[in-house]
């Protein structure tokens, strides 16, 4: 006898195809880092804030355990695809990311959907983002003003994303995705 997934077919494609726009997204993003980095640098947290978006999409749009992770997964494929040199970085950004958002739904026992869960797990990832890179990129080279902003755009870029996020989801759930089915 065949054991039935937690999953169902639907929602796994649903998944696909969210993670795999949101990898197109991701890529570009990707693109741009490097001359944001080099020539406006104090801005790389909006940039990098893009990386929560497949986890909003899908979470909010299909209100199930494990979507935030599996369309990281696939979003961070697809943009290995066009940058095969970085899949490492996006792995690595989708298992931490994907995992945070998973974590934080998982407290309240993939019950609570309200915007503001979905934002404070933002500003949980944007700090938890900020810490390492503030380290990586030696922050304090900034004026402290500079410094505050930099790290304060590391916050509010996956809260802008997650807004975004949020909003495309409630544009896709106004066009019928994801049909409600069987599992």
């Amino acid at each position: 006898m065949v054991q039935r997934s937690r999953l169902s077919t639907s929602t796994l494609l649903t998944c696909a195809a969210i993670g795999v726009a949101a990898g197109v997204v991701q890529a570009g993003a990707g693109a741009l880092s490097g001359p944001v980095s080099a020539g406006l640098p104090i801005v790389y947290g909006l940039v990098l804030g893009v990386h929560v978006l497949p986890g909003v999409v899908a979470q909010d749009l299909l209100r199930k355990p494990w979507v935030a992770l599996i369309t990281h997964l696939i979003a961070a494929l697809v943009a290995s695809a066009v940058v095969p040199l970085w899949i490492g970085r996006y792995i690595g950004t989708a298992l931490l990311i994907g995992g945070l958002q998973e974590g934080i739904a998982a407290l309240g026992r993939y019950r609570r959907w309200e915007p503001w869960r979905f934002f404070l797990s933002a500003v949980i990832v944007g700090v938890v983002v900020a810490v390492p890179i503030w380290f990586a990129t030696d922050a304090t080279r900034f004026p402290l003003w500079a410094q505050i902003v930099y790290i304060a755009l590391f916050i509010i870029g996956p809260v802008l994303w997650t807004a975004a996020g949020l909003a495309i989801a409630a544009a896709l759930r106004r066009a019928g995705v994801p049909r409600q089915g069987r599992g």
